[in-house]
C-alpha cells in the first residue's frame, strides 16, 4: 500500500510502479516504444502466471504457515513444486545470453522475478547449480541498491 501525502492510497506492486514510473520517467521500467513496452509486459506475465502462481500453489498447499487458513491439499503442493523446479530449468534456458528478462534492461519484469524466486527459496524451492544464467541473472538483481533497500 502506497499512502500519498494527499492521503489517496495505491495498492498492488505494478501500479504503484506505474504510478512512480509517470512521475520519474527515468530509468523506464515498463519500457520505451510499442515493441519494448509489448515485450517487458509479455515477461512480466509470464512471470506472474508461470512462476507466481505455481509458487503460490506450494505457499498455500504445503506450507505450515497457510496450514490454519486453508484446506490444504499435500499432492497439490507437490505437484506445483514440480511445476516450479520445470520453470527455472526453462527461464534459466531463456536467460542465456541475456542481461535481464526482458532483454538488455532492468525492467518490472526482473523485479516480478526477483520476488518470486525469494519467495519460492521461502518455499525450499532453489536455483540449482547446473542453473547458471538463473544464478547470474540472481545475484546480479538481488545486488542492486534498490534489492536491498
Amino acid at each position: 500500500m502506497l499512502e500519498l501525502d494527499e492521503g489517496r492510497h495505491l495498492a498492488e506492486s505494478v501500479a504503484i510502479c506505474r504510478y512512480f514510473e509517470l512521475l520519474h520517467p527515468e530509468p523506464a521500467l515498463f519500457g520505451k516504444g510499442a515493441f519494448e513496452q509489448a515485450s517487458v509486459e509479455m515477461w512480466n506475465r509470464r512471470m506472474e502466471l508461470a512462476l507466481f502462481v505455481p509458487v503460490g500453489m506450494v505457499w498455500g498447499h504445503s506450507h505450515e504457515l497457510t496450514r490454519a487458513r486453508i484446506k490444504q491439499i499435500p499432492e497439490m503442493g507437490e505437484q506445483s513444486r514440480k511445476v516450479v523446479e520445470q520453470r527455472y530449468q526453462w527461464l534459466d534456458r531463456e536467460l542465456e545470453g541475456k542481461q535481464f528478462i526482458a532483454g538488455d534492461k532492468y525492467s518490472i519484469a526482473d523485479i516480478t522475478a526477483m520476488v518470486v524466486v525469494d519467495f519460492a527459496k521461502f518455499n525450499n524451492i532453489s536455483i540449482q547449480p547446473e542453473q547458471k544464467n538463473l544464478a547470474r541473472w540472481h545475484q546480479a538483481v538481488s545486488s542492486r541498491p534498490s534489492a536491498t533497500a
